[in-house]
């Protein structure tokens, strides 16, 4: 509402206070949605939730340390707090909305174990969707685990649909290292990624199903080690699948979720040629060219990995419309959030051709360089940018766009 005070410490300074019950003990801000621990203090759940991931296992008013992680909604002090949002309106203030609580713990365990079942599934499935919270309840090894003997066909009551529906429920919840375990080590899990995942042009195969084979496939690699994912890169199917869904034209999720499997298994030396051969590098190096990555820091990073793999730096420079086409997308890319990746792609695609380098240099990568260099970045994307105006160094005489003078050339 217009002219409405911010529900913090800004009440106080509007003139009004705010009890102190009714803040958080952490916070100090009104609570908008109160919970109890297992030692009986109220905190916003927010604020309790970040105290906890961060690594902390006590009360922070007692000390004492948590039984447990539960936190239970304490409705009474939430709807005091409601009341007294309210009562005040006419001072600006708005009553906090109601929060929508997670997911029962009791109810996931009691829709796992009813067993592999197309309405159960449906559940978890219309769960997980629901929000963050809920995936966090369902991210058990219990459930889980029994997702993933739904998803690849191991109960006896097994189908097509149920297969579908559970890797669906899989690909929002995740893996942990036990079930990407699980999935990798298995020759006919494995199998089945990559017959779902390859089964796109034609197969038959629709497309939310490859979607979601291939985020179980990306959760896979992520929670595996470098083995793992060579085994993963290496099933029939699997890296030209996710080629496909980041060729994807009209669906946003399909090329996230490319790009970042793509990303998890080309951390693997083994899968880079692999990934090469299957058209990555093209497909990523056009999606950063036409600034529709969806996950720019990761198709950056397997742009970059991808150059220094045979063949890699000719199919980047071949999908990005060109040596100048790639290097004006690169030197683009540095003025985000993925400015190391693009700089270290830049180094490869110019490196040992003069022609590119004054390319680079008319792009501005020299500014953009010097930014980054001075942005307070990372040793690694420093070392990368410091690389990369040593080699373009050379380049500057050959350019009008950027003035040769002594402080500038004193740099670097």
């Amino acid at each position: 509402m217009p002219g409405s005070v911010p529900l913090a410490l800004g009440l106080d300074t509007a003139g009004l206070q705010v009890p102190w019950y009714f803040r958080c003990p952490i916070s100090l801000e009104l609570m908008r949605d109160p919970v109890t621990v297992s030692t009986g203090q109220t905190y916003d759940r927010a604020s309790i939730e970040s105290w906890v991931a961060t690594g902390n296992t006590t009360c922070p008013v007692t000390r004492a340390p948590l039984a447990d992680f539960t936190l239970i909604p304490n409705h009474t002090l939430r709807r005091l707090i409601q009341e007294w949002c309210v009562a005040h309106r006419s001072m600006g203030v708005e009553r906090i909305p109601t929060p929508k609580q997670p997911a029962d713990p009791d109810l996931v365990r009691s829709l796992v174990a009813q067993g592999p079942g197309l309405p159960a599934l449906r559940r978890l499935r219309a769960l997980a969707r629901e929000s963050d919270k809920n995936r966090l309840v369902m991210a058990t090894h219990e459930t889980r685990a029994a997702l993933v003997e739904s998803a690849f066909g191991s109960g006896a009551a097994s189908s097509e649909e149920l297969e579908a529906e559970a890797m669906a429920v899989l690909a929002l919840v995740g893996l942990g290292e036990a079930e990407a375990a699980e999935v990798v080590g298995r020759e006919e899990r494995v199998a089945r990624l990559g017959k779902v995942l390859g089964g796109g042009a034609g197969a038959g195969v629709p497309l939310e199903a490859r979607v979601n084979a291939g985020a179980v496939a990306e959760a896979a690699a992520s929670a595996s080690g470098a083995e793992a994912r060579a085994v993963l890169g290496a099933a029939e199917g699997v890296m030209d699948g996710l080629v496909e869904l980041v060729e994807e034209k009209a669906n946003a999720r399909a090329v996230r979720v490319g790009i970042r499997a793509l990303f998890a298994l080309c951390l693997a030396k083994e899968n880079r040629p692999r990934a090469v051969a299957a058209g990555a590098a093209s497909a990523l190096a056009r999606r950063v060219a036409e600034g529709g990555a969806g996950e720019p820091e990761r198709a950056l990073a397997a742009v970059e990995r991808l150059c220094r793999a045979e063949g890699g730096r000719d199919a980047v420079v071949a999908g990005a419309g060109g040596g100048a086409a790639a290097v004006a997308a690169l030197v683009r890319a540095m003025s985000g959030r993925a400015a190391e990746h693009a700089a270290g792609a830049l180094v490869a695609v110019v490196g040992g051709c003069e022609a590119l380098q004054v390319e680079a240099v008319r792009a501005g990568a020299m500014s953009q360089l010097l930014m980054l260099v001075q942005g307070g970045c990372s040793e690694r994307a420093k070392r990368k940018a410091q690389h990369l105006l040593k080699l373009l160094r050379s380049a500057w005489p050959n350019t009008d766009c950027i003035a040769n003078s002594d402080d500038f050339l004193q740099h670097y």
